[in-house]
């Protein structure tokens, strides 16, 4: 435990035989569970952590279920039926089983997977069992021993101290990340943080790729963790969700860790288009979400109006330049449309913008 709260680290494993030994030997005293996620791997990452918990003592600290009390209340009625929800939602997720023969006891917790379905999925089953057992601050660490766990309670404090509902990780404003990051790595992460400070309404952050967080029981609580993105572009994806549930956020610098044994099974050109267009659709939806359905805002409407008219001012553009090309002269009525259409649209787009930063502002903690 840490300041008397609960603390679960969820941690993805994927074919990581070599290094999954390693994370559960570095893994904090504070700790009080550890759920293993083995995303169905073909080398014997299951069989090492099993063989680990068989040689480990019982965890001191008593885990409290979720689940529904025998007592009923009229006015619980709302609470009781989220419960039952979120009991139910279990067959939502990738078909799975818990291995351990006593896993109300032990420290350490492997959840199988049943199919391979993804980084994504395998965080998700982890956070349901975390949600279900009423963990106070479920941080999550990648299987590959690429995050140091003596950073793990930096992260976790400020969950804990209940300052904001999100921690995560960012390796960008580390002095040394372009002496260990690979170039590619460091190209696409910064292309994407970009995409999703506009698309998550977070516009403070950015190394968006890291998986080292912690999220507060109220912030697994705000999210329908079955839809979460079953590949790489978990990490954008939460954060969007999060947003729109109002979730605070603070940054922790963390060290770049690479070249430590770990094989990288992300293949950048493929992952960087996916998340692109994960991130376009999960804007409107944050829009649509946030600023109509829930609290509306009148960056929706400039938001809207703006890309309504940059459609309208793409037929002047094309116009103006065929007629450049072939050496015409434009007339004076179409370039008036073209620059009252784009002046009113990149206005409409900028204001729009600031609205949001400064809506979003309360959210970002340092």
């Amino acid at each position: 435990m840490l300041c008397g709260k609960t603390i679960a680290v969820v941690v993805p494993a994927y074919n990581e035989e070599k290094q999954i030994k390693q994370v559960l030997e570095t893994m904090p005293d504070f700790v009080d569970r550890i759920i293993v996620v083995n995303d169905c791997s073909t080398d014997s990452t299951a069989a090492i952590v099993l063989d680990y918990i068989s040689k480990q003592q019982p965890s001191p600290t008593i885990i409290k279920n979720n689940a529904l009390s025998n007592s009923k209340n009229k006015y619980n009625k709302a609470e009781d039926l989220l419960k039952e929800k979120q009991e139910s939602d279990i067959k939502l997720f990738i078909p799975s089983e818990i291995a351990n023969t006593h896993p109300e006891s032990d420290r350490i917790i492997l959840i199988n997977n049943l199919k391979n379905g993804g980084v994504g999925s395998a965080i998700a089953r982890g956070y349901k069992w975390c949600l279900d057992n009423n963990i106070d601050c479920t941080a999550s660490m990648d299987g590959d021993g690429q995050m140091d766990p003596a950073e793990l309670e930096s992260i976790c404090k400020p969950i804990v101290r209940e300052e904001v509902d999100c921690v995560k990780g960012n390796r960008l404003i580390h002095g040394g990340v372009r002496l260990v990051m690979p170039k590619t790595r460091y190209f696409g992460n910064a292309i994407l943080s970009i995409l999703t400070k506009i698309a998550s309404g977070y516009w403070h952050i950015s190394d968006t790729q890291c998986g080292y967080r912690a999220l507060s029981l109220s912030a697994l609580n705000s999210m329908r963790l079955h839809k979460i993105y079953k590949s790489y572009g978990m990490p954008n994806d939460i954060l969007i969700r999060l947003n729109i549930a109002f979730c605070t956020l603070k940054e922790v610098k963390i060290k770049p860790v690479y070249n430590i044994g770990e094989k990288s099974k992300m293949k950048v050109y493929k992952v960087i288009p996916r998340i692109a267009w994960l991130l376009f659709i999960s804007f409107f939806k944050r829009l649509w979400i946030k600023y109509l359905f829930r609290d509306f805002h009148p960056l929706f409407l400039l938001y809207h109006f703006a890309f309504f008219l940059g459609i309208f001012t793409i037929p002047y553009a094309l116009k103006i330049i065929n007629i450049t090309i072939s050496g015409g002269s434009v007339s004076p009525v179409t370039m008036l449309a073209f620059f009252f259409l784009f002046t009113g649209s990149f206005q409409s787009l900028l204001f729009a913008m600031w609205m949001d930063i400064q809506d979003n502002e309360r959210l970002y903690k340092t």
